[in-house]
This record gives C-alpha cells, sequence and structure tokens, in this order.
C-alpha cells in the first residue's frame, strides 16, 4: 500500500466525524482510529498473524528461565500495541525511559516503537514495577507481543 494513500486516509478520517476505519489489501491490513477530536492513531499488522514474536537469542532464554505459572499469575503484560521498531529512550543519546525495579503509573511512558517514520509512545496501563523488559533496544516487535513485565500494585 502506498504510504501516500495511508497519510491521505489519516488526514480524512482526522477530518471527518468516523472514529474507525479499517482497510486490507493482500496481507497488510491496517486500521485508523480516533482517540481525540485532534488526533488519529494508526495501527497495522501483517494477516496472518501466526508467526512467532521475534525475540533475540538471550531474551528468550530469559524468558524461558522465568517459571511460566510466576510469569502468568504475578505480573502483568504489556504488549505491544502495533507493529514496528521497540526503542527504550526517545533519542540515542537520551536515558531510557525505565529500567528494571522502576516504580511507575498508569500513563507512564515506557518506550516508543516507530512505525511508518511515526514516532508512538507507549504507556503503562497498570500501576505497579517493571520486573522485565522483553525486548532489546533497536529490535522489531511484533503486534500483540510482551514488552515489560510489570508487577501490580
Amino acid at each position: 500500500m502506498d504510504l501516500n494513500l495511508i497519510k491521505k486516509l489519516i488526514k480524512m478520517v482526522e477530518q471527518s466525524e468516523v472514529a474507525e476505519f479499517s482497510v486490507q489489501e493482500g496481507d497488510l491490513k491496517i486500521k485508523i482510529s480516533k482517540n481525540s477530536p485532534n488526533a488519529a492513531q494508526v495501527h497495522y499488522q501483517q494477516v496472518p498473524v501466526e508467526r512467532p514474536a521475534f525475540t533475540s537469542p538471550s531474551v528468550q532464554n530469559e524468558i524461558k528461565a522465568m517459571p511460566a505459572a510466576e510469569a502468568k499469575s504475578n505480573y502483568h503484560e504489556i504488549r505491544s500495541p502495533i507493529v514496528g521498531t521497540f526503542y527504550r529512550a526517545p533519542s540515542p543519546d537520551a536515558d531510557s525511559y525505565v529500567q528494571v525495579g522502576d516504580s511507575i503509573s498508569q500513563g507512564t511512558v515506557l518506550c516508543i516503537i516507530e512505525a511508518m517514520k511515526l514516532m508512538n509512545e507507549i504507556e503503562s496501563d497498570v500501576n505497579g514495577k517493571i520486573v522485565k523488559i522483553l525486548v532489546e533496544n533497536g529490535t522489531p516487535v511484533e503486534y500483540n507481543q510482551p514488552l515489560f513485565l510489570v508487577e501490580p500494585n
């Protein structure tokens, strides 16, 4: 799908009364939804989404080392809402948004996911403490891939 067409679709949704718009072309599905009257968000994913999520071997080893029951019962997973590139900081020379052990509250910016040259801030949906960061800086992430484990308060 042409990037200019996507930009035009975003503008059309922003300027209209439409709250949400989806289109599929081949194996690419694009969903545009408005959160506020002046802002539109773009969510896209490859269809089908049956591929395993990308993680580096070291991250896979860390995930396997954590007992599955403990990860499921005690921790909240914060997942990627879009496909893109994961960044822990707003710029290469800046400090990371969060570190393991940091206390966070709902709405705290945790990372950025770059998608189609757009920087999307990913915020926490719970209060708690960062237990594990599951993705390495600068790596691609899939839709719905776990990014952080949080111990809720």
